[in-house]
C-alpha cells in the first residue's frame, strides 16, 4: 500500500460530562483578538441562511443531536440551558421541546434575528431567549444546568469555537452542570491516494509560471522581481506541499464524521501528504503523533507537526520523521 495519512475529524460523544479540559485564550498580537477581522474572516459566513441550510441538511449531524437530547430528556426537564453559537436556533428549540425551563441561545451574527423568528414560529419563544453577541461579551442572569453547542470544526479544533464553549463553561455552568457533547476523539488512518503526485505537478507548474512572470515583467516593464522568488516558493510550498460520572446519560449517542459512502456529513477529512510516500505491507505498524498549535497569523487556524515512524513486520524501524502542516 502506498501510504498517506487521513486525519479524521471528530467522533463526538453526546453524553453529559464535567471533565472537559480547559483551553487557553485565543490571542493575537498585543494580547487580544481583532474582533472586526475575526468577524470578517469567520463569523460572517454563519450569518447566511444558505450556510445554515447546509448544516441543517446534514442528517448524520441532525439525527445525533436530536437523539442525544430527546433520549436524555430527563437532563433537560425543568433545567436552564445555554446554547453557545445557536445559529438557526435548532438546538435551543429541541431543548425547549424536551422540557427545559429556560434556554439562552447565544449567536454572534445577525443569524440571531432569523433564530428569533424560527423560535417564535415553533411556539417556544416563552422559553428560549435569543441573545445576539459573542459569548465572551454577553451576560445572562443565572448559572445554567446544561451547555449545548455544535462547536466542532474540520480537523475537530479548526475554527477554535471550542475556546468559546470552555469560556462559557467556566463562567456560566453550575458546578453540577453537564455538557452536550461531552467528549470527542480524532482518528488517524493510512490511505492510498494519487493526490501527492497531482500536488507536485501543480507546484511545478506554479513555479514555472512564476519564472515566465519574472521574465515578462523584466522585458516589458524593466522591473526585476527575482528578489521575491524565495518568498513566492515558500508560499507555494505551504499551499501545495504542506501538508458525566455522577449523572450519566441514559442513552449515549455518537456523532461520527468518518469517511462513508452512505452516512456522509458536511465535515471533510484532513489528508496529510507524506514525503516520500510510505510503502506499507501487511503486518507493518505505523505509529504517529500530532502536535497542534495555533497559527500565529489567525488564531482560528492550526499549525500541525506530524511525527511518524514505520515498524516493519520484520521488526525493522524507520527513523522518526517530523513534517509540518498548516490547517487552513
Amino acid at each position: 500500500m502506498n501510504g498517506h495519512v487521513n486525519g479524521g475529524p471528530p467522533a463526538a460523544g453526546m453524553a453529559p460530562s464535567r471533565g472537559v479540559p480547559a483551553a487557553g485564550g485565543a490571542l493575537a498580537k498585543g494580547g487580544g483578538v481583532d474582533k472586526a477581522a475575526d468577524f470578517a474572516n469567520y463569523f460572517c459566513t454563519y450569518a447566511f441562511l444558505y450556510h445554515q441550510k447546509e448544516m441543517l441538511s446534514d442528517r448524520v449531524r441532525m439525527d445525533a443531536y436530536y437523539r442525544s437530547i430527546f433520549r436524555n430528556a430527563k437532563h433537560f426537564l425543568g433545567k436552564t440551558v445555554l446554547d453557545v453559537g445557536t445559529g438557526s436556533g435548532i438546538l435551543a428549540i429541541w431543548a425547549a421541546q424536551a422540557g427545559a425551563r429556560k434556554v439562552y441561545a447565544v449567536e454572534a451574527t445577525v443569524m440571531a434575528r432569523h433564530a428569533r423568528s424560527l423560535i417564535a414560529g415553533n411556539n417556544v419563544d416563552h422559553i428560549v431567549e435569543v441573545i445576539e453577541g459573542a459569548i465572551e461579551d454577553i451576560t445572562i442572569p443565572e448559572k445554567v444546568d446544561i451547555i449545548i453547542s455544535e462547536w466542532m470544526g474540520y480537523f475537530l479544533v479548526r475554527e477554535s469555537m471550542f475556546d468559546s464553549v470552555i469560556y462559557a463553561r467556566d463562567k456560566w455552568l453550575k458546578p453540577t452542570g453537564i455538557m452536550y457533547p461531552s467528549h470527542a476523539r480524532m482518528w488517524v488512518a493510512p490511505m492510498r491516494t494519487s493526490l501527492v503526485e497531482h500536488k507536485q505537478q501543480e507546484f511545478q507548474h506554479s513555479m514555472a509560471d512564476w519564472g515566465c512572470f519574472l521574465q515578462d515583467t523584466s522585458d516589458h516593464y524593466n522591473v526585476d522581481m527575482s528578489c521575491l522568488s524565495n518568498p513566492y516558493k515558500e508560499e507555494q510550498t505551504k499551499y501545495f506541499l504542506q501538508g458525566s460520572p455522577t449523572d450519566p446519560a441514559d442513552h449515549e449517542v455518537e456523532l461520527t464524521t468518518a469517511p462513508s459512502t452512505d452516512e456522509t456529513t458536511h465535515w471533510g477529512q484532513q489528508v496529510f501528504l507524506l514525503h516520500p510516500p510510505l510503502n506499507l505491507q501487511d503486518g507493518d505498524i505505523l505509529s504517529c503523533s500530532l502536535d497542534i498549535t495555533r497559527s500565529r497569523d489567525n488564531h482560528r487556524l492550526m499549525d500541525v507537526k506530524f511525527v511518524h515512524q514505520l515498524e516493519r513486520a520484520s521488526g525493522e524501524k524507520t527513523p522518526l520523521i517530523t513534517s509540518p502542516y498548516f490547517i487552513e
